[in-house]
């Protein structure tokens, strides 16, 4: 855990074994998308990064980008989430090829409902969250300086799930 990770602001993100909150939110296509599309059918990773076109957020994106069909040869969908515009997600999703929902959470109010937390106490936090098919919260991982890691502890999660 680096420097970042460990300024993380005080407040620690939901914890495994808690019912992940509701949302509904536009991605990069101006689609409704939100948790309960895959209530009962899908685990899902929810991935909230910093922002677009970032160097770090670029890495892990890419990374979920190409180990995207390990995830849904797992039954998983991808979803990441920043605060980021719809129109600046369309541009960050076409430039890498983003296979996956780029949701837009211009207020950060999902971002309060998951308790991500700040590092240094300004930047936006880099969490990841796995969430089985009943919507609870199977595995968190919080990271701002390992981008790359997020993908690998999702998947291995993901494996012991049903």
């Amino acid at each position: 855990m680096g420097l970042l990770d460990s300024l993380s602001g005080g407040t620690s993100a939901l914890a495994v074994g808690e019912t992940a909150p509701a949302f509904k939110l536009k991605d990069q296509k101006g689609a409704t998308v939100s948790l309960a599309d895959f209530a009962g059918r899908k685990n899902v990773v929810l991935y909230f990064y910093p922002k677009d076109d970032t160097p770090g957020c670029t890495k892990e994106s890419c990374t979920f980008r190409d180990q995207y069909t390990a995830f849904t040869d797992v039954g998983a969908e991808v979803l990441g989430i920043s605060s980021d515009s719809e129109s600046s997600h369309l541009a960050f999703a076409e430039k890498y090829r983003l296979p996956f929902p780029l949701l837009a959470d211009a207020g950060g109010e999902v971002r309060k409902q998951y308790k991500v937390p700040k590092s240094l106490g300004l930047l936006p936090g880099r969490v990841t969250f796995v969430i089985d098919k009943k919507g609870v919260v199977r595995h968190v991982f919080n990271s701002q300086l390992n981008p790359t890691k997020h993908v690998s502890e999702a998947l291995d999660v993901l494996k012991t799930l049903d």
